[in-house]
């Protein structure tokens, strides 16, 4: 022992001090703490020399180093232990050795008492000071402070072998002495929901084995088990040169157990042990919060509440091996529906009677009780910089992550807006420049159900006048008010000035964006230096409601923005390139695309650039105005619309008759418009056909088993849509509510007609198609139709929307959109309420004579194409069923976001009943 009396001691402390320090240590642990100075008569333990001494040593270190931490280990009774942090100026932190058996003791024993016992013994400590609680020193589960009689029952529980017990303690490591992965989780989730930092000793995070035949504190000093190569992956050297062997019993061989295959499962403890830890690093309650515990008649049941600021969390423990129930008094809390945090699962709210939870065996829960009360839409969070505001997106917990957990949901182009986010990562941030310029941040997004998803969001600073200006024109646009440095807000930089330039400047380059661990690039196809030949006008987002972003330059080009990110080649990219080689003039030529390098695995698809085309809008706009005038002429008319309804079938696959002399004139100049259209959707088919060499493009032909896969997934979309209707049908009213009955009466028919698709084998290929086809993806140029966006359904994954189908999946679609069409316009604001009832014929006669040309053209064009089937009766089969496919698809989606418009689709299923 050094002779702490003589001040050149102190001296030369000092200086091995600055050298581990210098070097960049962050924390020092001091070893037996009140054992430093000796004195006679005495057990030497906590005397005021070294009280003095660590005081003195404490202010040379806050005097010289920031940000530096000393961690006491005084394995003492917590009031003893207490006086180290001295009033806050002595050590910032001091192991709390009585707590850790009585963790242990609390499971096995079944019962709260032992850990509330200590606790309530624990006195209150400086704010700036913190208890480190750990589930086994660092040699040993050491027993010095517990009773004699506790110590032997300890021996007995988790000891019984004697060479298992060293000094006053245990030397086994945590795997072997819980034995189940159960209790490795409850004590671990307990660990770092008690009050104090956790600390982990290696190993258990994998739970490895320990070998108490090894002398003295060897047993859990063996080498970390890093894979199942030679020596654990711990060293190349000769096995027998290591200084402790590896571990090698049967049950934690290092083979089975070691971080390389862990590290592969995701369902492994060390993965398990990953996702609490940052979870809890999530929590600020958990680290600096109060603590109240509750006292429930169960007492094999440990709760209690972690408060801070304006966050609480209850954490409930069973400590039984059996399942347990529990009643709380949380009525203070009447009103708030808990929420767990690991899967963000809403649980019933709390009221003024006791609350009741049910739990596993060696369960726990951590259940927020935070108010969540929705944020005012003039209320922005604000956040503070001192320095460059791009560091706002940077660190393990960036200053802006909960802005965003906020701005995420309501932007239209983030598409899980009915799920829960239960947490958020910034991936990375790529500079387009110097501070003054935007960012483009990649954000994960893990939900409480279903895969996580992956969004790119260009992010931009602000001040002054265009402040201002982003307030007024793009409110939808800003993410957070700035304070500190500078002033201003951050916002989506989709409409920042000069952001378009930089990212098309990108893709028609060599330039490369690089962050940390990602990369964007430009891959330019030969024709896009043609497209941007000229020095394009100054560009501008296009405010539509999109799933992506849309950056118009002049009448040069146009990049669509994707803002979800999937790894994989994105269908846009594919069919417009094959299109533009096909040279399929009714489609944007392909200029180029941005591609995203995340690592290992398939890049994905950021940007697609294409040539502007010149138009009047997409053809929806058009044909809703093109309705308008109808029904205002239809208002006057002396014709009977259910008359010419009357030599119409209902299904739309027979709607090839002549159109009669009063249709024609109602509707129009629309109608050979609906014809020129069904024209260009059949060329579109059969470019796409014709690109046939490539392998991702080659026709497939139906088979028994597809037809069978297409009826499987129809048939349960149809259960979970007429369910979700069944549910819901107490709130629906009138004509929807009746057609709602009779669609729901006649499940078995509707299956029936579903059903007809798995007959015989359809003589036809499937191709790689549209895949999202309808008026608002055609452009309208005054006298052609362009179509474009060829990303397939948003909801549907990259795989899923590269599958080979049928063309007249794309028709059904398209003679959908017609249908909802005429009904959105008689709800529009040029039909009065009260001539609603008398037109609701008419925009039958509409819709069903505009289908009848469209798909009367289509037909004609795509005669004798391979995707077209042989037989009638099978061309019939297939539009029964994806006109179907649609109308389930539709019946799902009113139901969550429109119910008044629930009887467009339910009118589609009805048709399909019709003798």
């Amino acid at each position: 022992d050094l002779n702490f009396e003589n001040p050149a001691v102190h001296e030369a402390l000092r200086k091995v001090l600055d050298f581990w320090l210098q070097m960049g240590v962050d924390g020092l642990r001091l070893d037996a703490v009140p054992y430093l100075f000796e004195a006679e008569g005495t057990n030497c333990e906590n005397l005021p020399a070294t009280h003095h001494y660590l005081k003195q040593l404490r202010k040379y270190i806050d005097d010289n180093y920031d940000d530096r931490m000393l961690l006491a280990e005084a394995n003492q009774w917590p009031e003893d232990a207490a006086s180290y942090f001295g009033d806050g100026d002595e050590c910032h932190m001091n192991f709390h050795f009585p707590l850790m058996p009585r963790m242990f003791m609390a499971v096995h024993q079944e019962n709260n008492f032992p850990i509330l016992d200590i606790l309530e013994q624990t006195p209150d400590i400086p704010d700036n000071c913190q208890w480190a609680i750990f589930l086994r020193n660092h040699d040993e589960l050491t027993l010095e402070m517990v009773t004699d009689e506790d110590r032997d029952y300890m021996y007995r529980v988790y000891a019984e072998d004697p060479r298992a017990r060293i000094n006053l303690g245990i030397r086994r490591r945590l795997a072997p002495l819980l034995r189940e992965r159960r209790k490795l989780e409850l004590m671990t989730g307990m660990l770092l929901s008690l009050p104090g930092t956790p600390v982990l000793y290696y190993g258990d995070e994998i739970g490895m084995g320990d070998n108490y035949y090894l002398g003295d504190r060897d047993a859990v000093r063996t080498p970390m088990q890093w894979s199942g190569d030679r020596n654990a992956g711990f060293s190349r050297a000769n096995p027998q040169k290591l200084f402790l062997p590896v571990i090698i019993d049967p049950e934690y061989h290092y083979e089975a157990i070691n971080v390389e295959a862990q590290q592969g499962n995701p369902e492994s403890l060390l993965w398990w042990t990953k996702r609490i830890l940052d979870l809890r690093k999530h929590h600020q309650v958990f680290g600096r919060g109060t603590v109240e515990f509750l006292q429930p008649d169960n007492p094999k049941v440990l709760a209690f509440i972690r408060e801070y600021q304006d966050e609480r969390v209850l954490v409930v423990v069973n400590l039984s091996r059996y399942s347990q129930f529990v009643e709380l008094d949380l009525s203070r809390f009447s009103g708030i529906a808990p929420i767990e945090l690991f899967g963000h699962t809403e649980f019933p709210r709390i009221g003024e009677l006791p609350y009741l939870l049910t739990m596993s065996p060696h369960g726990f829960y951590w259940l927020d009780l935070g108010d969540r009360e929705e944020t005012a839409d003039d209320q922005l969070p604000t956040v503070y910089s001192d320095g460059d505001w791009r560091g706002l997106l940077e660190g393990r917990k960036p200053a802006l992550l909960a802005a965003l957990e906020a701005f995420l949901p309501k932007a239209r182009w983030f598409r899980s807006k009915s799920r829960r986010i239960r947490r958020l990562v910034v991936r990375d941030v790529q500079p387009l420049g110097d501070s003054d310029q935007p960012v483009i941040t990649l954000i994960d997004v893990e939900f409480s159900e279903g895969d996580p998803e992956t969004y790119l969001l260009p992010v931009a600073l602000t001040t002054g006048e265009h402040q201002e200006a982003v307030f007024e024109h793009h409110p939808q646009a800003v993410i957070a008010r700035v304070e500190g440095a500078q002033d201003g807000i951050v916002y989506d930089a989709s409409i920042a000035p000069g952001f378009a330039d930089a990212v098309l400047e990108i893709a028609s380059s060599n330039r490369r964006l690089a962050g940390r661990s990602t990369r964007l690039a430009g891959v330019p196809s030969p024709r896009l230096q043609e497209i941007v030949a000229e020095s394009p006008s100054a560009s501008r987002a296009v405010d539509l409601e999109q799933t992506n972003t849309t950056l118009v330059f002049g009448e040069t080009a146009v990049l669509k923005l994707f803002r979800r990110i999937e790894r994989g080649t994105n269908p846009d990219v594919e069919v417009s390139a094959a299109l533009t080689e096909a040279g399929f003039e009714h489609s944007p030529p392909y200029g180029g695309h941005l591609e995203l390098a995340m690592g290992s695995g398939e890049p994905a698809v950021a940007g697609i650039v294409s040539g502007f085309v010149s138009n009047q809008g997409d053809a929806w706009s058009f044909t809703l105005d093109r309705l308008a005038r109808y029904f205002d002429d239809a208002l006057s008319s002396q014709h009977d619309a259910n008359q010419l309804l009357s030599s119409l079938r209902s299904d739309p696959a027979r709607l090839t008759e002549a159109v009669p002399e009063p249709v024609s004139e109602l509707i129009g100049d629309y109608l050979p418009l609906a014809r020129l259209l069904g024209e260009r959707c059949a060329e579109l088919h059969l470019a796409l056909l014709q690109n046939s060499e490539a392998a991702a493009f080659a026709p497939l032909p139906f088979s028994t088993l597809h037809q069978r896969s297409l009826f499987q997934s129809g048939r349960a979309a149809l259960k979970r849509g007429l369910d979700k209707l069944s549910r819901n049908l107490r709130n629906l009213e009138g004509s929807t509510a009746e057609i709602a009955e009779r669609v729901l009466s006649q499940r078995s028919q509707l299956e029936a007609r579903l059903r007809r698709i798995v007959g015989d084998k359809i003589d036809a290929v499937r191709i790689r198609c549209h895949g999202d086809l309808h008026l608002g993806q055609v452009l309208y140029t005054g006298n052609d139709f362009i179509i474009i966006d060829f990303e397939g359904e948003p909801g549907r994954t990259i795989g899923e929307r590269r599958i080979k189908r049928s063309p007249l999946r794309d028709v059904a679609g398209m003679l959908r959109s017609f249908h909802y069409a005429a009904v959105a316009a008689r709800h529009g604001e040029h039909v009065r309420e009260e001539d609603d009832r008398s037109m609701q014929p008419w925009d039958e006669v509409w819709h069903r004579w505009v289908s009848a040309v469209f798909l009367s053209a289509y037909l004609q064009r795509a005669s004798g194409s391979a995707f077209l089937p042989r037989q009638e009766s099978d061309l019939e089969t297939l539009l029964d069923f994806y006109w179907a496919e649609k109308c389930i698809y539709e019946l799902s989606y009113e139901l969550d976001n429109r119910p008044d418009w629930l009887a467009i689709p339910l009118a589609g299923l009805a048709d399909l009943l019709e003798p």
